[in-house]
Order: structure tokens, then sequence, then C-alpha cells
């Protein structure tokens, strides 16, 4: 036993191993996550090797000669890079502009309405579109602003606003409106859920004083639901600045055609392309480290200015 300053007995602490054991049940619960982790997250970055060397298949990633910063210097002197780093940003900021604050829009408004029905209706909807696959959401593009046989082309036209085709998939100045708000349409409501939960820990007590002191249910909405779910959304965006350069490659490759190259080619699709069609393992590797070294320094970032403004952070 150990005494404390005032003299009481306190507990020696029991060693990590016994800690361990005591909640075996625990750990071995979390075994199958940690197991992932190694496998899928720590194991793969073994490869970043392949981005220094002139990699051979034949040779393996460990004797293949080493070429230090070669493949960096030739990404950043390839006249594409501009065009797929531009491409890759636009989209990325295009995206979390427009569709991280409305699930925080649609989730205060469903927690306002007294209306059940509604709620649980709106709720079905519009978490649907996230359980459809995309290659049929990209299918459904095509189909509704096909340039002859399209709905929107169809209802376009009946309205008197339009005639002729509508050319809006070989549009390259259309694409980013396709990519996020199709996007938007498909995570809204799913997005939502997380501040939902977050709602439903509010003290109800709150708003009934609120109600006894005359305030609105938009002003109860302002001054109690959004600050209390504040710390939710600041660790969700430190979260999503640190996938800033991640734009989706299968939507993106999926939507691609010849006619809006010039703003659908981001960095994702063309390591693909230069990695897999080309067989260039070494320059596509690079690539994928540039992008993957972009989005730690963003989560650097952004945590650290939300720490200097006094709000919540990752650590």
């Amino acid at each position: 036993m150990v005494t404390t300053g005032l003299g009481k007995p306190r507990e020696k602490e029991k060693p990590l191993r016994f800690r361990i054991w005591q909640s075996r049940e625990l750990y071995l619960f979390l075994l199958p996550a940690v197991v992932l982790v190694i496998v899928f997250s720590y194991l793969p970055m073994y490869g970043i090797l392949v981005a220094f060397k002139d990699f051979k298949p034949h040779l393996g990633i460990l004797d293949s000669a080493w070429a230090g910063w070669k493949y960096f210097d030739r990404f950043f002197s390839m006249p594409m890079f501009d065009v797929i780093l531009k491409n890759t940003l636009i989209l990325s900021f295009y995206m979390l502009i427009a569709g991280f604050p409305l699930p925080i829009l649609l989730a205060l408004a469903l927690n306002s309405t007294p209306n059940q029905r509604l709620k649980k209706l709106v709720q079905t909807v519009t978490y649907a579109p996230h359980f459809i696959s995309i290659v049929i959401i990209v299918g459904m593009i095509n189909i509704f602003f096909s340039p002859s046989t399209g709905i929107v082309r169809s209802l376009l036209t009946n309205v008197g606003l339009m005639e002729g085709n509508i050319d809006v998939l070989m549009s390259a100045s259309s694409f980013p409106h396709l990519y996020v708000w199709s996007g938007v349409w498909q995570t809204l409501g799913w997005s939502s859920i997380i501040y939902l939960g977050a709602l439903s820990g509010v003290d109800p007590a709150l708003h009934e004083a609120a109600i006894i002191d005359g305030a609105t249910k938009f002003q109860r909405v302002i001054r109690i639901d959004l600050p209390l779910i504040l710390p939710t959304i600041v660790i969700l965006l430190i979260l999503e600045s640190g996938t800033i350069m991640n734009v989706g490659f299968e939507k993106t490759f999926l939507m691609q055609n010849a006619f809006n190259l010039s703003t659908s080619e981001v960095i994702n699709t063309y390591v693909y392309k230069i990695g897999i069609r080309e067989a260039q393992y070494s320059l596509s590797a690079a690539i994928g480290l540039f992008n993957s070294g972009i989005n730690f320094i963003m989560i650097l970032l952004v945590n650290q200015v939300s720490r200097r403004l006094g709000q919540e952070s990752l650590w």
C-alpha cells in the first residue's frame, strides 16, 4: 500500500499486463479493428519506397536502384501538373463548401420539426441515395442528362426553356457542378445522422427554459442547438480537411469523357492511368505520396487553427 499526502492509503497501480488481462473481453473486441488497420494502413506503407526508386517488378522493391527525388521532379515539371492540381482543389473545396453545411442544416431542421411522420419520411428519402452504388449514380446522370432523350432535356423543352439537344455531359464547365451536386444528393441524409445523434444529447430543460423566456424556435436553434453541436462540427471539419485531395476516383473516372477531360482529370485518375495503364509505378507512387503529404499537412493546419481559436481539436 502507498500513502497519499494526507496520510490515506492508496492502492499501488496494477501492472499493465494485469489490467489488460482483466479487460481481455474488451481487447478481444478491439483486436479485429487493430488487425484491419495494421494490414491495410501500416503494412502498405512499405510501398512508399517505390516513389524513391527506379522500380523494376522483376527486381522487387529492395533490389531496385535508388532514384531519390527524380520522380517528384518529373511530376512537378509535367505540363499536366497545374491542370490536375487545379481540378483536384476545385472539386475538393467545391464539395466541402457545398456538402459540409447542408447535412447540419438538415439535422437542425429535422430535430426542430414537431411532425414525426414528416421527419421519418424526409429521413427515409434522404438516406436512400446513400445505398445506391456509384456506378448506378453515374448511369442515372447519363440517362437524366442525355443530349436527345434525357428527362432534363424533355422537361426543359416542354416548358419552353430550351430547344434542341442539351450538352451538359459534353461541357467541361458543367462537370464540377454535376459531380458535386450529385454527391451532395447522395450523401446529404447519411451525413446528417451524426448531427442528429449529437442533437439528441441536448438537454430538453434548456429548450423549456428558453420557451418560458419567450424564445422563438429559430432563436432556440441558433442559441442552444447549434452551439452544443459545434464541437462535433469542428471535429468532422478537421477530418474532412484531411481528405481534401482525395477526390473520389470511381465517380470521377466514370464521368470522364473526351469533352470534359480538361476539368475532370484529377490526381487519383491520373495516378491510375500512368500507374496501371502505362506501368510507370515509381512516378505514380511519387504522385500518390505527394497527394497524401498534402492531406497530412492540411489536417495539421486545420487542427492547429481550431486549437488557436479555442475550439475542439483531434490532439
